[in-house]
């Protein structure tokens, strides 16, 4: 029965990276660019506002319950997939959890938090969002980049997986 419809599972769980590696690439494409282009007063307080707001939001959810459900995906790879299909899942777990949940952790929040405790309206708060919007939008390709290929191995695995 589970052989039956882990392609299915598998396919889902790639359409969902490629969904996170949409909303990841519309920052990098075209929303940062626009707040940068807003100036520093209007663009920190729209990124503020922002990172608020998506602290409450169905993207959220789904971008951590893919860790889990990678992990478990990858977990159970090993006993019901072979040869390519198996690496291209566990592949996809360890890329979305290192590209996208790690260097989110590790990179865009601290630069969130830090721009969040700062007001816009100050020096300081102004020189920041320069190199902010820098390494934020930096971070944010590799996320991208990360979500996407989790996304493409996991629609291999499941089309080979049929």
């Amino acid at each position: 029965m589970l052989s039956a419809i882990l392609p299915h599972i598998l396919g889902l769980a790639g359409l969902l990276c490629a969904v996170m590696a949409g909303v990841f690439l519309a920052f990098s494409d075209f929303l940062m660019r626009g707040f940068i282009q807003a100036g520093s007063v209007a663009g920190m307080a729209s990124m503020q506002s922002l990172n608020r707001t998506v602290l409450r939001s169905v993207f959220l959810i789904v971008f951590l319950l893919l860790v889990p459900g990678l992990a478990g995906l990858a977990w159970l790879s090993l006993s019901k997939l072979d040869g390519a299909e198996r690496v291209l899942v566990v592949l996809a777990a360890l890329v979305y959890g290192v590209g996208a949940l790690f260097v989110t952790l590790l990179g865009n929040v601290p630069l969130n938090r830090r721009l969040d405790r700062l007001p816009v309206d100050r020096p300081d708060g102004q020189a920041f969002w320069g190199t902010y919007s820098r390494q934020w939008t930096r971070l944010n390709h590799v996320r991208t980049a990360a979500c996407a290929l989790a996304a493409l191995a996991l629609i291999l695995a499941a089309l080979s997986a049929a």
